[in-house]
């Protein structure tokens, strides 16, 4: 994994079982997000109000200081209300194991998934931790504690 020009090199592995599948790619030149494929052997259906977990066929190693989020995909958001359910989910960079995804249905109608359907998006950021320091008074700003909807609408 290293930087080359403005593309950081990410490695990419397919389960046995997902050969066939495409790896994530982006559909657009300035997309942000790739393309995530279901792993699935056979259609599976989410009924409305009801979540499924459909594998990726993928696991990735992402360099230290990145993560990988995992979003919905906009246009089965619009048009089904398919969405993912902890989105958007986190894959840290020490993890190896097969990216899964965690999919509702908030829609009226039975969602069916097929095989290499794509299911969500991937975006790849860089992040920093942080060190927590606990202390008895926070330094005052012009907001102060003024919270949901205090901006407007």
């Amino acid at each position: 994994m290293a930087e080359r020009g403005d593309s950081l090199e990410v490695f990419i592995k397919r389960t046995d079982n997902a050969k066939d599948l495409p790896i994530p790619s982006y559909m657009s030149i300035q997309a942000a997000g790739m393309d995530l494929y279901a792993n699935i052997e056979s259609s599976i259906l989410i009924k409305p109000g009801k979540f499924k977990t459909i594998p990726t066929g993928i696991t990735i190693a992402l360099p230290e200081g990145y993560e990988a989020q995992i979003r919905p995909r906009s246009g089965l958001a619009m048009k089904y209300g398919i969405t993912v359910l902890n989105g958007p989910g986190t894959v840290d960079a020490d993890y190896r194991g097969e990216i899964n995804i965690i999919l509702i249905n908030f829609g009226k109608q039975d969602f069916k998934i097929n095989r290499g359907d794509r299911i969500a998006q991937m975006v790849i950021n860089k992040f920093e931790q942080v060190n927590m320091v606990e202390v008895d008074e926070l330094p005052e700003s012009s907001r102060g504690q003024k919270g949901f909807g205090s901006t407007g609408i």
